[in-house]
């Protein structure tokens, strides 16, 4: 029986990440709202996904960005540490870059309008439909918010109902509620 130390399986998974020799590489990080599974490829930050089940995950990154995926921690780091900063109330954005380019073209312009949203700050579907250029398309920016493949960096909880009501998010109420208190734009 061959047995691989730890050590060993870790600067393996790192030197594949770290030459290029993988489509994704994720891990999964410890928040105050609980685990997530945070992906990344060459390009930048390309999945954060809630109560994740791994094996789900892995096989829609790899039909997504190729079947070289591999959980490596250090590819990871960046994310880790601005995600730490975030809930400790050190950082307001983030600067990490996201691999959004596989998205369609109105995705990509309603979430490039979303990362405009500041920190502690909110913004109604209509509103964000309106930024995004399509006025009369708030249903389909709740679908572009319910798929958001980055929740939390590219801030779909800061998007709220018409009546100012918390409506959907993919991480469950009781999180877009969290993280709106942590940011202050509810009390």
């Amino acid at each position: 029986m061959n047995i691989v130390s730890p050590d060993l399986d870790r600067r393996f998974r790192d030197a594949a990440a770290q030459e290029g020799l993988l489509d994704a590489a994720y891990d999964l990080v410890d928040t105050p709202i609980g685990k997530l599974l945070v992906a990344t490829t060459e390009r930048g930050l390309c999945r954060i996904a809630y109560d994740a089940e791994p094996d789900r995950e892995i096989e829609l990154l790899a039909r997504t960005f190729g079947v070289r995926v591999l959980r490596s921690a250090k590819p990871i780091d960046p994310a880790r540490r601005e995600l730490d900063e975030y809930f400790d109330g050190r950082r307001r954005t983030f600067d990490l870059p996201v691999d959004v380019a596989l998205l369609a073209e109105f995705n990509r312009r309603v979430l490039g309008e979303l990362a405009r949203v500041p920190y502690g700050e909110v913004v109604t579907y209509g509103e964000l439909a309106a930024r995004a250029e399509r006025p009369r398309a708030a249903r389909a920016v709740g679908t572009v918010m319910n798929r958001n493949p980055l929740p939390i960096v590219l801030p779909c909880h800061r998007v709220i109902g018409a009546n100012g009501s918390l409506t959907g998010y993919g991480g469950g109420l009781d999180r877009k509620e969290m993280l709106l208190r942590l940011e202050g734009a509810i009390l």
